[in-house]
């Protein structure tokens, strides 16, 4: 047995003797490793010898700036298809429902002619009370939504044609014109904020735009200016594409100017109203009604393209902080500000403006392409009037880009010139029914007068942008108020349509007189500095608690406004502070005399106890 024992302990010994260099080589293995993984770990954590940070935010911020240009490019593609299937379908229906013998076969009971005047009556007169919502509308669903829901309202109305009955037309017709003014000033409010942002990508190294305060006066003007161009040389070409209908399925059908104009005595500025005398038959054959459907479900293809584009590939104009500001500042301030920025000298000063670009462009699509063009030339060639006009609108829409080196006022001073001179020469233009000789003239007065509409609304919108460029939030109000007075003036032409046509002239010139006077006025008194006076834009209200605005400074507040703040409150935070320091020292003081007073019970209490045991 003790054999046995000191034999189990030799082997014991051996076994840590031989164990102990194996555990060291083991221990040394794990220090090793964990070596190794932390300074692989240090390696990927560290910063990398290949990555540059200045390189990667440059980057970063030009795909910001081509983000930007898609936005424009996007936008403006799309309000020119969705204008084009709009002004098509109207066109191509309004023809129709003029011919006598479409009415009788296709609708012999149903009134189109009445379904039409109020269809017309509803597209032209509801925009009248789009000052009253539109703001609200904008600053509730968002600039981009607004655009996507207007280019709904229009799809629907394209949707409507396919079953043509009164409960149909009318009250699309209605939505039509709820939608113009709110689509019209998003529009207007979207390639400016874009302007905004491309300045902001182009100096994201500059303090005022990494803090968000306001721009510098000036800084962003040439982005308005190129991108104010951009949208008007892509919209106007939806003159050219709204004749397409008309050009390729209704101009085979239409009867020659012989037949259509046979009772016509007397064209441009001799006559009274729109076409006197029109043959209430100007199709030759009807269209088959298999063909009419394709073209509507084209257009309405193309409808549904635009609110694709608007959706998917427009961006958000402001941060949606900003426009969680924007709506915070009370829903009875949003409805009152429009009204309280007719204060500012500049936009009164600009509202005879506003008007004559509603006049003048509803002008050159029905009294000169009517009522000289096709009274003159007949109702085929209406399409060709109408392509030369977009056309010179879209392609002198570049000329605006001269503002770029010369002075804000040459834009509108020129258009105003070209119409100025038209509005006279047309005054005593007086064309005879079916001469072909007066085609060439007609083409030119077409192209002149676009060339004129492309510097005023290509200025007046450049012009706006310009002035509020440093408000941000201002933007959808401003244009609210120019798009609203277009809307005004539409409806005038609406009612003037019986007018003898030296009257509507004479409006027209009176106007363009009267814009040029209060234009020369508003840069008078802002090359001796006047001072405009802008309505104080409230503080946000915020009714969530989030960690957003625990914060007591706002990121996204203007300088402005900080300023105002500050200004009211600096005289109110020295009293409220000393109060403040008095109240705690009170408080401090009774709670010593609470807990002194305490003390001294206890012990009394202890005393008795003692006492008493």
């Amino acid at each position: 047995m003790m054999a046995a024992m000191n034999l189990e302990e030799e082997l014991k010994e051996t076994d840590q003797i031989l164990a102990a260099p194996n555990g060291a080589a083991n221990e040394m293995l794990d220090v090793g490793q964990e070596d190794n993984m932390q300074g692989q770990m240090e390696e990927f954590l560290g910063p990398q010898a290949e990555y540059n940070e200045e390189e990667e935010e440059r980057k970063y911020y030009r795909r910001k700036r081509f983000g930007v240009i898609k936005n424009v490019l996007a936008a403006s593609v799309a309000a020119m298809i969705m204008y084009s299937v709009y002004m098509g379908l109207l066109q191509m229906q309004l023809i129709l429902h003029y011919d006598m013998t479409y009415r009788e076969v296709k609708y012999s009971n149903l009134g189109l002619e009445d379904i039409d005047r109020k269809m017309l009556r509803g597209i032209n007169v509801t925009p009248i009370l789009g000052l009253l919502y539109t703001p609200i509308l904008i600053r509730f669903l968002g600039t981009k939504w607004m655009m996507f829901l207007a280019s709904g309202i229009y799809a629907f109305f394209v949707s409507t044609n396919y079953w043509e009955r009164y409960y149909t037309l009318v009250p699309s017709a209605v939505a039509i014109g709820v939608a113009i003014v709110p689509l019209w000033a998003s529009l207007g409010n979207y390639i400016t904020r874009m302007a905004q942002q491309y300045y902001e990508y182009v100096n994201y190294k500059e303090e005022h735009v990494q803090e968000q305060k306001k721009i510098p006066k000036g800084m962003c003007h040439k982005y308005i200016i190129i991108f104010q161009s951009i949208f008007s040389i892509i919209f106007h070409l939806s003159f050219v594409f709204a004749e397409f209908p008309m050009s390729l399925l209704l101009n085979d059908h239409i009867l020659d100017k012989n037949h259509v104009l046979f009772n016509v005595k007397s064209c441009g500025a001799k006559i009274s109203g729109v076409v006197p005398g029109l043959n209430t038959t100007v199709l030759r054959s009807l269209p088959q009604s298999m063909k009419l459907i394709i073209v509507e479900s084209v257009l309405m293809g193309f409808a549904f393209l635009s609110m694709i584009i608007f959706l998917l590939l427009c961006g958000a104009a402001y941060r949606p902080t900003e426009e969680i500001d924007l709506r915070s500042i009370g829903w009875g301030n949003i409805f009152q500000l429009p009204f309280k920025h007719l204060r500012d000298y500049r936009l009164r000063f600009l509202c005879p403006f506003f008007v004559y670009s509603g006049l003048e462009v509803l002008f050159a699509i029905t009294g000169l392409s009517l009522s000289y063009g096709v009274c003159t030339l007949g109702l085929q060639k209406l399409w060709l009037l109408i392509v030369v006009y977009g056309l010179s609108c879209s392609i002198f829409s570049f000329l605006s880009l001269c503002l770029l080196r010369l002075p804000r006022w040459v834009c509108l001073a020129a258009g105003a010139s070209v119409h100025l001179v038209l509005l006279v020469v047309l005054m005593v233009f007086s064309p005879s029914p079916r001469h072909d000789e007066y085609e060439a003239p007609l083409l030119i007065i077409s192209m002149l007068w676009g060339l004129g509409t492309a510097l005023n609304k290509t200025g007046v919108s450049t012009l706006l942008g310009i002035l509020y460029a440093e408000e941000k939030e201002r933007l959808d109000f401003v244009y609210t108020i120019y798009h609203w007075l277009q809307a005004i003036a539409i409806f005038a032409v609406y009612l003037w349509s019986e007018l003898p046509m030296r009257a509507k002239l004479a409006i027209l010139l009176a106007t363009l007189l009267l814009a040029c006077y209060c234009y020369w006025l508003m840069e008078r008194r802002l090359a001796k500095k006047v001072r405009h006076r802008l309505p104080r834009i409230p503080r946000p209200r915020h009714k969530v608690k989030g960690y957003r605005y625990l914060e007591e400074g706002n990121s996204d507040e203007s300088d402005s406004e900080r300023s105002e703040e500050d200004d009211e409150n600096e005289e109110d935070r020295e009293p409220e502070e000393q109060l403040a320091n008095e109240f705690r020292a009170e408080d401090m003081e009774a709670e010593r005399r609470d807990s002194g007073a305490h003390e001294a019970d206890s012990l009394r209490v202890r005393r008795k106890r003692a006492e008493n045991h």
